[in-house]
């Protein structure tokens, strides 16, 4: 048999996507399973996004990632996009089928498995405050509402951009227990929160020493504290948690849980879990 020289290609489209570790658990998978695949960090401003999206069509991208700023805007560029990523309003990841771009949305179910597997909490029943209402925040919220949560409270700084969110969930979702509050000045967690979660980018790198201006000082002491921010895994909001003796989530789990779904997407093989942490955990100097 003639030698295959082509690598299939995937990646991630963001700016920044310097501090990015997503391909360092991807190609470390990819290596696992025998594939001869590569995982590009690629840099897009926000008005290339459409020339970067024909040039993911013009490679044969098998699939991509999308991060800060894209998950919203891409939704215009793509030929299809699955039911719930179309309710969640945003989409975080994209699969080739045949000469087509589909949109699915993988940050909350990989989120919610991190809250039910690392932290060892059932979703049901609980009453939860989010900060943020971007790309991950509405893929959060969704997964949160459709595991059966209480109360979800989202606050964010732009009214707009939060009532907005909420609206569009209470819209698509029956019966949906979610509400909005405007974030104005130093938010008070309150006493009877049983998760919190920091779904801004508050903290991720460069700004590493940037913390969320929330009290944690009201809340109770079993209150799990999530972040999604991975890079650092242990953000000041992490830390301050910590030192109140609260348990905490840090935005590692999620990365790894959405990678995995997303792996299997583009190559219809199993996730190799253990391979893909371990590379994460290395590449970020978590022991």
């Amino acid at each position: 048999m003639p030698a295959n020289y082509k690598a299939e290609l995937v990646g991630v489209l963001g700016y920044p996507v310097a501090e990015n570790p997503t391909g360092v658990m991807q190609e470390a998978a990819f290596r696992e399973v025998g594939l001869n695949w590569r995982y590009l960090n690629i840099e897009v401003k926000p008005d290339g996004l459409a020339d970067a999206i024909t040039g993911v069509r013009a490679f044969g991208m098998q699939g991509i990632n999308l991060t800060i700023p894209h998950k919203v805007a891409v939704l215009q560029y793509l030929d299809n996009v699955s039911g719930d990523a179309a309710v969640i309003g945003a989409v975080n990841t994209v699969r080739r089928e045949g000469d087509r771009l589909i949109g699915e949305n993988t940050d909350g179910k990989g989120f919610l498995r991190g809250v039910r597997v690392d932290a060892g909490m059932d979703p049901s029943g609980k009453r939860v405050v989010m900060i943020g209402a971007g790309g991950a925040a509405r893929a959060i919220a969704t997964e949160l509402l459709l595991a059966g949560v209480s109360d979800l409270l989202v606050v964010n700084r732009s009214v707009e951009r939060g009532a907005g969110m909420v609206k569009h969930l209470q819209d698509n979702i029956a019966r949906s227990p979610i509400r909005f509050e405007p974030w104005q000045g130093t938010y008070r967690v309150p006493e009877e929160t049983d998760l919190f979660i920091n779904a801004t980018s508050i903290g991720l790198y460069p700004d590493v020493d940037a913390m969320p201006d929330v009290d944690l000082s009201a809340a109770r002491q079993d209150m799990l504290v999530a972040d999604v921010v991975f890079n650092p895994p242990i953000t000041p909001l992490l830390d301050a948690a910590s030192k109140r003796g609260m348990p905490v989530l840090d935005g590692l789990s999620m990365l790894v849980y959405q990678g995995m779904i997303g792996f299997t997407m583009w190559t219809g093989l199993e996730a190799p879990e253990a391979v893909m942490k371990d590379a994460l955990a290395k590449a970020l100097g978590v022991k």
